[in-house]
């Protein structure tokens, strides 16, 4: 089964990459793939380009068995709805290939808003990251759009392509790309946050900083 955990990675930081982690141990995934998103739909525009957000990836799963980087959503036009992502995983995978997307809790509960929503889980299963102790509340609107695809059992996901959901307890890390880029823009240090390797080229490129941005070599890991 092949998770699927998309983002703008802007930067990639230690709450993206632990939350991986540990939903392809709990889950058996047979890898990750970190899917950059070339241009949001639902937020602002990012702070560093599509180029640069893919090279900080890059380096962040240098060396990780299981995480992958995947650029489709980089090299195609027009707003990065996932319904459209999974469509091409699909034409490249097959029917058959166990997909799940990782999600968080915030972002499960928007569903309903999403491109296409109704057809989503026709195309993968769905794994909410849930904080320890945390009760999920499901809104009416998300509950009429689940229906009976909810389940306890990690089982159940492998056992078919697509249409289930399930909801996992993992180590959140409340790290924020929002507060590491004002870190870096005040001069201050995320040390800590995010990779050794990450910070480095950040650093040595001048990226979000106050003055203006080069972009950063994609290394073209895979």
């Amino acid at each position: 089964m092949i998770g699927l955990l998309g983002g703008t990675f802007d930067p990639i930081h230690y709450g993206h990459l632990r939350v991986a982690l540990e939903m392809r141990e709990a889950l058996g995934l047979d890898e990750v793939r970190f899917l950059p998103c070339g241009e949001p739909p639902h937020r602002g525009r990012p702070g560093a380009d599509a180029k640069t957000r893919a090279a900080l990836t890059a380096i962040a799963l240098a060396g990780e068995p299981g995480f992958v980087l995947d650029r489709r959503e980089l090299t195609r036009d027009g707003p990065s709805y996932t319904y459209d992502t999974l469509r091409s995983l699909r034409e490249e995978y097959g029917e058959q290939r166990p997909f799940c997307l990782i999600v968080g809790a915030d972002a499960f509960a928007g569903l309903p808003s999403w491109h296409r929503a109704g057809d989503l889980l026709g195309l993968t299963h769905i794994a909410v990251a849930r904080r320890p102790g945390e009760t999920p509340v499901i809104a009416p609107p998300l509950a009429a759009l689940l229906g009976d695809r909810l389940t306890e059992n990690p089982a159940d996901l492998s056992a078919a392509p697509a249409g289930r959901v399930i909801w996992v307890e993992v180590t959140q890390l409340a790290i924020s790309a929002t507060a590491i880029r004002e870190r870096l823009r005040q001069g201050r240090s995320p040390r800590f946050l995010m990779p050794d390797a990450v910070l480095d080229a950040i650093r040595k490129q001048g990226l979000y900083g106050r003055e203006p941005q080069r972009a950063l070599t994609d290394p073209g890991v895979t």
